[in-house]
């Protein structure tokens, strides 16, 4: 038997990504692990540098049995037109080094656009896992992100239905396509008794008694970069912490808009915790055991649907539409913080829905969809 050899290269950035990436890695080795496959798949991991705290970056690795980066591109941060500079100079090379037989991007930061441009440009397939989201809203640049790597894509691997559909409306050959679920979740799914076992040492690290409490995440532009809006939601916490704890793990660069501005009148209130950036396993488990999570991140949307627990996104549009259709999840404009105060005491009066809303093909087994779909378009190219 002839076996196929598959060298990609996988393109990281930012905490999402490992999340998203790590479980195909290892559906790549079980894979591997089979003699009677034809499709032999050689790895390439290259972080570029996109997220580079500790705390943002390396426990995740850890966590997530993740391992070393073969490459390590060390991009920082900066303005996107700077960051993305850097991306598209730092990946070429890599691209051109390894010279792999396809570039994985997943989700639809920086990092996702500058790898998905690169292997475009060099003629090397492009494989976008999470394709197919939209928000509708062009002034988010991950909306952009997504746009052009789902454009320059050869292999489109889509989380749901609503991801297959923004395609095809948008021109996409449906043989491109293929749903394989949500790679989240499989992380989710692995390691969510692991998670659990840090609840208590978590609340005992950050001074969080036992009970119901709030999960805070804040980091979009639009609701961390312009003071006044910064001082409206932290107000807004402080509100909502009158009545439970908030846990509000602060991205670094929601911290740095901080220190720009007196806020101590504001946030300060002995419930409500600002605290540095927390591991995978600290923040799912506190997840976990929230009453209700308030938010601007797409990823915790999908996380907490599948959990059950309440969900207020602080954002007038979503990328993950699903996670609203099936009422786990509820937009509430950012503006007005009557309306989230409003809905985050209907979150937490509702409490964790059991059992947690289905959504086809987030089942845990995303990873394996993904590599079986690799492997189908290898063969089928003569890779």
């Amino acid at each position: 038997m002839k076996v196929v050899s598959v060298k990609t290269l996988y393109v990281v950035g930012a905490r999402p990504n490992f999340m998203k990436v790590a479980p195909v890695i290892a559906a790549a080795e079980r894979w591997n692990a089979q003699p009677q496959f034809a499709v032999h798949f050689e790895r390439v991991l290259v972080h570029t540098g996109q997220h580079y705290d500790e705390l943002l970056s390396g426990v995740f690795f850890r966590e997530l049995g993740l391992p070393e980066p073969d490459e390590y591109l060390g991009v920082g941060s900066g303005s996107h037109a700077q960051q993305t500079a850097r991306l598209l100079e730092a990946i070429e090379r890599v691209v051109c080094r390894h010279e792999p037989d396809a570039v994985l991007v997943p989700g639809d930061v920086n990092s996702t656009c500058a790898g998905a441009l690169v292997a475009a440009k060099l003629n090397v397939p492009v494989v976008h896992l999470e394709a197919g989201l939209r928000s509708g809203d062009r002034s988010m640049p991950e909306e952009i992100n997504r746009i052009v790597a789902d454009h320059v894509s050869d292999l489109l691997l889509t989380t749901c239905s609503d991801g297959r559909d923004n395609l095809l409306r948008e021109g996409v050959d449906a043989e491109k396509i293929v749903d394989i679920g949500n790679t989240m979740i499989d992380s989710l799914v692995r390691l969510h008794l692991q998670a659990e076992a840090t609840v208590a040492a978590t609340r005992t690290r950050l001074g969080v008694g036992d009970g119901p409490l709030v999960l805070a995440t804040l980091h979009r532009p639009s609701n961390v970069d312009e003071p006044r809006q910064l001082l409206r939601l932290l107000g807004l916490l402080r509100e909502v912490a009158r009545e439970l704890p908030v846990v509000f793990p602060m991205h670094l660069r929601t911290r740095s808009r901080l220190a720009d501005i007196d806020a101590n009148t504001v946030v300060a209130h002995p419930q409500l915790h600002l605290v540095d950036p927390l591991g995978y396993l600290e923040f799912l488990g506190l997840m976990m055991a929230a009453a209700a999570v308030v938010t601007d991140s797409g990823g915790v949307q999908e996380e907490s649907t599948f959990l059950g627990v309440p969900c207020v996104t602080v954002r007038t549009t979503t990328e993950r539409p699903v996670t609203v259709t099936l009422g786990t999840n509820k937009l509430v404009d950012p503006c007005d913080p009557v309306a989230i105060l409003s809905a985050v005491r209907d979150a937490v009066a509702v409490g964790p829905v059991a059992p947690a809303p289905v959504v086809p093909l987030w089942d845990g087994h995303a990873g394996d969809r993904a590599v079986e779909a690799l492997a189908r378009w290898a063969a089928t190219r003569g890779v």
